[in-house]
């Protein structure tokens, strides 16, 4: 069957609804292991969080779900390729906690995005049950026609604004501070999202060791205020 394009504008609206702060997806719960760098001093102001999240999105699992994302949206109206690839998202997670982080919200997308009439979601859960994050997000927005370039980037942005947004509330930072942050990672972005536009599966894989370790070191911290 031939799904017909849509407009810049519909494609807009659509990813602004989906990976709005208000979409259900429970984004606000997870930190992606930013708890345990202000609690070991990692992170402790404007540019130490902007340090940080440079280096997640060049090496990191940022990018990696990018790519993951990139291919699922690509695999959208094929099954059998979409099951492997989400197979294959769900065997990058590099602790417990990430694996939890990526399912959690991939599987409250899936939910929340009823009203778009997921069929692809629904599917794909029936045959092989949690869906990482964004496999969910490139998926669905290939089966519902919006740009690749355009979801990659989407997400991107909303990884980043969900951890500054956790490290408002960790370290504190002003929200001003925070912000400030999130404009001056846009070139980033936008990089990362170019830089990720023709990897291969077989370029999965990060260097950032220091936020894997944190994530496992996260799962005994003492006090904690996040799941992850």
């Amino acid at each position: 069957m031939m799904t017909m394009p849509i407009t810049t504008t519909e494609a807009t609206l659509r990813l602004l609804a989906w990976l709005s702060p208000a979409f259900p997806t429970g984004g606000f719960a997870w930190s992606h292991a930013v708890e345990w760098a202000v609690e070991t001093g990692d992170i402790k102001n404007a540019a130490t969080l902007q340090s940080w999240l440079e280096t997640l999105l060049r090496h990191g699992s940022p990018r990696t779900d990018a790519i993951l994302l990139r291919h699922a949206h690509r695999a959208a109206d094929t099954l059998e390729s979409l099951i492997e690839i989400t197979e294959l998202a769900l065997a990058t997670q590099a602790s417990r906690e990430r694996h939890a982080e990526a399912i959690g919200q991939g599987n409250a997308f899936r939910l929340a995005a009823a009203p778009w009439h997921p069929e692809i979601l629904t599917t794909l859960h029936e045959k092989i049950g949690d869906i990482p994050y964004p496999i969910a997000v490139g998926a669905l927005a290939g089966a519902k026609s919006i740009g690749e370039d355009l979801a990659a980037a989407a997400y991107l942005q909303t990884v980043a604004a969900n951890l500054i947004s956790a490290a408002v509330r960790l370290v504190p930072l002003g929200q001003s501070a925070g912000l400030s942050v999130l404009a001056a990672l846009e070139p980033l972005i936008a990089a990362t999202t170019a830089e990720t536009a023709t990897a291969t599966l077989d370029d999965l894989g990060g260097c950032a060791f220091r936020s894997d370790l944190a994530a496992m070191r996260h799962e005994t911290q003492y006090t904690r205020l996040f799941r992850s």
